[in-house]
């Protein structure tokens, strides 16, 4: 049995596509990419095998469209789909809708995807595996006053989530019941109008928490293979913006508890593929909960990659095609690794700010590896995330680390699109992120000086 497909499509644009393409090319992978027509300047439309343009009311339905872009898979004759992250990485009707065409589906089973696609149903899930989770176990709350006498069980402070959401949207800390009441309904209109869904719940909020994840691996035989954590601290709006590995200063019996809980969180859904077990850990008793799953790649890889040697998209495309890893799969942890998320937004209060890119040339270097999805001579829309590149950097130790992320930050010239390269140079010289010592406000504690 060949290793992998003979032609992959990737449902996906920007950085993401890029990455995925330049796996495949490497493994002599035939590509072909779907691109709205705003997008067709971008790189990754011209570095793909074939191209094809996608119709729609806006560019968002375009990569959110599964009928044209299965129709599509099976007119260009691809084998296999990689969705990357983010559109229709996480929805389970795609992945059977791939599957029952005659597809790969380069990701875990659809039912794994739906059991952690609703967070509620996953904290069930994991809490009975074993695995800790904050506030207890239960059902979605009804209404406010449900949300009232469960943070008064539990305690304030709490935070308010939508149970079938992400990236940060509908989350609020309340304090206590009025600001709890009117953060349910909040969330609760947010959440119908962002995911079609109004099921809400609330954990116990962790005043000075950190926030760590774990890259896992799931084979068809059962097994679960960990390539460590990553911190993921650093966050606004509870959007990551900058994240490492190994997590500066974890305790290791805390670590080994990470990995071993993230093993027992990915059998509880007979994961399979590559994906990522996220945890909340208080920095004042170092225990830990979880907070979710996410049954895809993450932005932050990269950092996974070069501290162990591996290549994450082709063991994705392997495991999905044969069932297990490449036999030249053997992951050595070493070093230390920086990510830093280039997002053209205005630097103090990080509002998106699209523009156009006039100049654009990138750091290099030994330790240096920028994962981008523009180039001078483009513009960034309004119509996606803002993020446009990743600026990662490695290194023997954190130190050597630190002293190549300053040169890649300075190094990166970009313009006149506004981005957050000030306040990143500025997270970098701060004391909090030098010693390693931060939790998730870090971002609110920098940007008050």
């Amino acid at each position: 049995m060949n290793q992998f497909p003979k032609r992959l499509l990737v449902a996906n644009r920007g950085e993401i596509a890029r990455r995925i393409l330049l796996t495949a090319r490497k493994a002599g992978i035939e590509t072909v990419v779907v691109h709205h027509p705003v997008d067709q300047d971008l790189p990754f439309v011209s570095e793909a095998d074939v191209a094809v343009a996608l119709e729609a009311e806006t560019p968002v339905k375009a990569y959110l469209d599964q009928k044209q872009i299965v129709q599509i898979g099976l007119w260009t004759g691809a084998e296999a789909v990689h969705p990357g992250y983010g559109f229709l990485s996480e929805n389970p009707d795609f992945a059977r809708a791939v599957r029952a065409a005659g597809m790969c589906w380069v990701g875990p089973p659809p039912e794994a995807i739906a059991a952690m696609g609703d967070k509620v149903e996953a904290r069930n899930r994991v809490a009975a595996a074993g695995v800790p989770v904050s506030g207890g176990v239960g059902d979605v709350l009804r209404n406010a006053e449900d949300a009232v006498a469960e943070a008064n069980r539990i305690g304030y402070p709490v935070m308010v989530k939508a149970s079938g959401g992400g990236g940060g949207i509908g989350m609020t800390v309340a304090r206590d019941d009025d600001q709890l009441r009117k953060a349910f309904a909040s969330a609760r209109s947010m959440s119908e109008r962002s995911f079609g869904s109004d099921r809400i719940f609330v954990e116990r909020f962790v005043e000075a928490a950190r926030h760590i994840e774990v890259q896992v691996l799931g084979l068809d035989d059962g097994s679960i293979l960990t390539l460590g954590e990553r911190d993921c601290s650093t966050q606004r709006r509870h959007q990551k913006l900058v994240e490492e590995t190994p997590a500066p200063g974890l305790n290791p019996e805390v670590r080994a508890r990470l990995l071993d809980a993230a093993v027992v969180a990915a059998r509880s859904v007979d994961y399979r593929n590559a994906g990522t077990v996220e945890f909340l850990l208080d920095t004042a008793t170092d225990e830990f909960v979880f907070l979710e799953m996410n049954t895809r790649i993450q932005v932050e890889h990269p950092v996974t990659e070069l501290t162990h040697g591996v290549d994450i998209v082709e063991q994705q495309l392997s495991i999905a095609w044969t069932g297990t890893t490449t036999p030249d799969f053997a992951p050595k942890p070493e070093g230390h690794a920086i990510e830093f998320r280039l997002c053209a937004e205005d630097p103090v209060r990080f509002f998106p700010s699209p523009g156009p890119i006039d100049e654009w040339v990138e750091p290099s270097g030994p330790g240096i590896r920028v994962d981008s999805g523009y180039r001078a001579g483009l513009s960034v829309t309004p119509h996606f995330d803002p993020m446009i590149a990743k600026i990662c950097v490695s290194g023997r130790d954190r130190n050597e680390a630190l002293e190549r992320a300053r040169g890649a930050l300075d190094g990166f010239l970009v313009g006149p699109v506004r981005t957050n390269l000030p306040f990143l140079r500025r997270l970098l010289d701060s004391p909090e992120f030098i010693r390693g010592s931060y939790d998730t406000s870090i971002v609110a504690t920098v940007t008050s000086r």
